[in-house]
Parts: C-alpha cells; sequence; structure tokens
C-alpha cells in the first residue's frame, strides 16, 4: 500500500498524477515520472523532537489492529495533501478511505498538471520546510524523499525599495540553533537596520522564553495590531511578515492572526534546518 501510495504523492510534489493507491473518484488521471537533482536531506531534522512524535503516531497507526467488524468505509472530501495523507494512514490502520475530488488533478493548493500545450501549470506553493516534521515522516515512510530539491539554506526576500532586486539571510552550516539564525539575520546589511533589528526583540524574546504558551495568547491579535503592541517598526511588517502571512496563509496581515507567524518563527528559530526549503 505504502509503495502505491508513495507513486501517487510522488505525483502531486513533482506534478504527475498516479492514480492506483486505494478508491479514487476522479474525472480522470494520467502523468509521467520523473527525478530531480538535489542536496542531501539536512540530517538534523531527523534529530528533532517534532520529527519524534510524529514518527511516533505513525507508527501507533500501522501497528493498530483492525478486526474485520472494526473496518470502516470513510469518504474524505478533497484530494489535497491533508484529504491524501489522511486516506493513507486510514489505510494504515485497516480502514477503506475513498477520496472525492471534484477536479481532474491532485493536490489542492500545490497541484500542478500539463496543459494541450504540454507545458506545467502550477497553482501555487510548492515548497517544504525543515520544519514540516510529519510531511518529511510521510515522505520517509513512502520512500520518496529521494525526490525533494533541497535548496542552499537560506530565506531570500523582494526588496521594495529595490524594485527586481533580492536580498538573503544566509544561514551559516553545522551551527546549532538558534545561533544559525541569529547570524543569518545579524549579517544581512540589505533589507532592515540595526536599529530595526533591536525594535523587534521585545516582541520575539517571550516567544523564545515562554514558548507555545506566549504564541497562543496572541491568537485573537493580527500582525499589525501585534506589532502596534510592541512597538516594531512598520518596515517589518512591509518587508517581512506580508511575505510570511502570504506564504503561510495567503492572508494579508491585517486579517491574520499573530500565532500563526509565531508558530513558524518558532519552528525556524528553534530547529536548525527548520527554515531550509525544499521543492
Amino acid at each position: 500500500m505504502n509503495i502505491l501510495f508513495g507513486s501517487l504523492l510522488l505525483g502531486v510534489v513533482v506534478g504527475v498524477h498516479e492514480v492506483s493507491a486505494f478508491s479514487m473518484r476522479m474525472m480522470s488521471s494520467s502523468g509521467t515520472n520523473y527525478k530531480t537533482s538535489r542536496f542531501p536531506t539536512p540530517p538534523r531534522i531527523k534529530k528533532t523532537q517534532n520529527w519524534r512524535e510524529a514518527a511516533e503516531k505513525s507508527e501507533k497507526l500501522r501497528n493498530e489492529k483492525t478486526t474485520a467488524t472494526q473496518k470502516k468505509k470513510v469518504a474524505i472530501i478533497g484530494g489535497g495533501l491533508s484529504g491524501l495523507a489522511c486516506a493513507k494512514y486510514l489505510s494504515d490502520a485497516g480502514h477503506e478511505p475513498i477520496v472525492y475530488e471534484a477536479r481532474n488533478v491532485l493536490g489542492g493548493k500545490v497541484s500542478a498538471w500539463q496543459d494541450e500545450d504540454g507545458d506545467w501549470i502550477e497553482t501555487g506553493l510548492h515548497i517544504f520546510f525543515g520544519a514540516y516534521p510529519n510531511m518529511m515522516n510521510l515522505f520517509e515512510e513512502l520512500d520518496i524523499e529521494d525526490h525533494l530539491q533541497w535548496k542552499e539554506h537560506q530565506m531570500t526576500f523582494a526588496m521594495q525599495e529595490l524594485p527586481g532586486q533580492f536580498t538573503s539571510f544566509k544561514f551559516p552550516p553545522n551551527v546549532p540553533a538558534p545561533f544559525n539564525m541569529a547570524f543569518a539575520i545579524l549579517t544581512n546589511t540589505e533589507m532592515l537596520t540595526l536599529e530595526e533589528k533591536i525594535r523587534m526583540v521585545p516582541g520575539l524574546l517571550p516567544m523564545l522564553l515562554e514558548g507555545q504558551s506566549f504564541i497562543d495568547a496572541q491568537d485573537e491579535l493580527s500582525v499589525a495590531e501585534f506589532m502596534e503592541k510592541f512597538g516594531m517598526p512598520k518596515r517589518i511588517n512591509e518587508e517581512i511578515f506580508i511575505a510570511m502571512g502570504k506564504a503561510l496563509d495567503f492572508t494579508d496581515p491585517d486579517k491574520l492572526s499573530m500565532s500563526v507567524i509565531l508558530t513558524a518563527m518558532n519552528r525556524f528559530i528553534n530547529e536548525a534546518d527548520g527554515s531550509q526549503t525544499a521543492f
């Protein structure tokens, strides 16, 4: 089952849509298969507590004993990554999932397909962070993690004041968290001034010291309200938080809960390879 599901999920990752893992109610299915070259998988990803918890949950489902009387036929609405992963783990637990997808392509927000001219069309972001333990664990289980194309560890932003130009926060290799991110932020002199970086500290330091309890307490504040509360410069929102909000939830900072941004930042800061990306 895992081999079959791996073929299906690999199709989503690289723009292929092979329907064979379990019952799929689709309009059509087609595709080709290929590999891409990549940097090695960052080794520290699999040493985090989040990774271990994800692996333990997966193992529990795989080892669950389901009798014939307990077996369920489960309808899953939507063939995005969540729907496909749900179907995989239900199948592991001994149930029969059926995925219903209205379109003739899988993947939801990260779907891709070839048009009539043979060009690849992408719905949105095809990116995976090292801080995605459940997804990375799933790729390993399906033996398809070697299809991920890891990039150099850096975070790149467009510079609004210099249209068409970009700047990167480069993370040094083999440096533990959170010092690698501190180095990346402090050594970039093109986006934020030293004063602006210092003015970010009052809002972010409690996240490091208090962890998830502080993050959860900010849920009722939008990104814009959080920045105003902690006196952060407006340019940080314009240069960084707008990009993060759009990337994480396709939402403007005045409508997005700050807990979403802080959750991501907490992972990126505390996991050495958490902000490294793959396609």
